[in-house]
């Protein structure tokens, strides 16, 4: 009984190793490689449009990656120049909008300064002050390292811009250089598909095969449907925005609509970090109109991702909408905001791996030092 049990513990402790030795390969093997998994990727991804061409155009291989390759290419260049130029148009507008509302901002916030509230605020400090010399050099200390804490935010935001710009303009060339290096790899590979299917095949056995085309079909079909998941709701966002915005008759709704559906991918702040201060801009200035409209647009918004995401999520991605939510709190919980993605990942990926058997396998090996039959 002792043998038995001492077998099972370093079965165990063979398990756990491999499972040790598989993570730190990963962790560390990946930064190196890491332009080849996503030229694989991207081969992966392209590999339907290629086998279309090379089947029913009756282009070679080679061919079909060329063309498809350059199309995806010319296709991300024409929209990234068209979105960045019509950042930069819409940047410059504002700008000038700024500029020409700079005085009108100025003065009203003399007036706000001048007002009897305000004023009437500034006496009962001062007479505060006043009354109570004991805590003057307290306060004064108080308000300098307040200005000085001020002043280095500031001036440490400033460094911190300017610093990622410098760092985003060197990176270029070397930005330049993976793009080519994913690009150059991502050929190779779809050159030569179907051969690399055949060698992998050969290199893993049948069984350990079979279990591992579970997990990848389970991977897969989570991958593109949290893919299409995400890009529902930046839909359902983008339009209500835009319609709404038309509704209220608001300038560029539809680009607006747009940035704001792009916005929307940041987990956790979304929609807000631009609905928010809009709509406390447009009460501050008087436009209660426009200020309503927009809350009333910024709460269906809430109202839509909340009732939605769980839903889109667990149908595209095929998890339980409570499963969905519990992991996207736990991996906020562990990870911050980057947690809403990390929880939900995870959760597909334990998914995966329990309809492959996988735990099962390995307790069965654990326990009897066989694999079930």
């Amino acid at each position: 009984m002792d043998r038995i049990l001492l077998r099972q513990v370093l079965r165990g402790v063979l398990v756990l190793l491999c499972a040790a030795a598989v993570f730190l390969t990963v962790y560390y093997v990946t930064p190196l490689v890491y332009p080849f998994i996503f030229g694989w990727l991207l081969a992966y991804a392209l590999n339907p449009v290629i086998n279309l061409l090379q089947n029913k155009a009756r282009f070679p291989r080679w061919l079909s990656v060329t063309v498809t390759l350059i199309a995806f290419v010319g296709i991300c260049v024409t929209f990234i120049t068209v979105l960045v130029t019509r950042i930069v148009v819409e940047i410059g507008v504002l700008l000038e909008t700024v500029q020409a509302n700079l005085d009108k901002w100025i003065d009203d916030l003399l007036k706000l300064a001048n007002s009897e509230i305000i004023q009437g605020v500034v006496q009962q400090l001062s007479k505060l002050y006043e009354d109570n010399p004991d805590y003057q050099d307290t306060i004064n200390n108080n308000l300098s390292s307040n200005a000085a804490s001020l002043a280095d935010i500031i001036s440490r935001v400033i460094g911190d811009f300017f610093n990622i710009t410098i760092s985003v303009i060197k990176a270029l060339p070397s930005i330049a250089t993976i793009a080519i290096v994913i690009l150059l790899a991502t050929f190779f590979i779809s050159k030569n598909w179907r051969r690399h299917q055949q060698q992998f095949s050969e290199w893993l056995p049948s069984n350990t095969l079979r279990t591992f085309a579970v997990i990848w079909a389970d991977l897969q079909k989570a991958l593109f449907g949290y893919l299409r998941a995400q890009f529902i709701l930046i839909s359902i966002t983008a339009m209500f925005v835009i319609v709404g915005l038309l509704i209220l008759n608001v300038n560029y709704a539809i680009t607006i609509g747009l940035l704001i559906g792009l916005v929307d991918l940041l987990p956790y702040l979304g929609t807000g970090a631009v609905m928010v201060p809009w709509i406390i801009y447009v009460y501050v200035y008087g436009d209660i109109q426009l200020g309503i409209g927009l809350s009333i647009v910024y709460g269906i918004i809430l109202v839509a991702r909340q009732i939605l995401e769980p839903k889109v999520l667990a149908s595209s991605v095929g998890l339980d909408p409570l499963a969905t939510l519990i992991a996207m709190f736990i991996g906020l919980k562990l990870f911050g905001v980057l947690g809403l993605i990390i929880g939900p990942v995870t959760l597909v990926i334990l998914s995966a791996f329990v309809k492959a058997n996988v735990f099962r396998d390995l307790f069965h090996f654990v326990r009897f030092g066989t694999r079930p039959k």
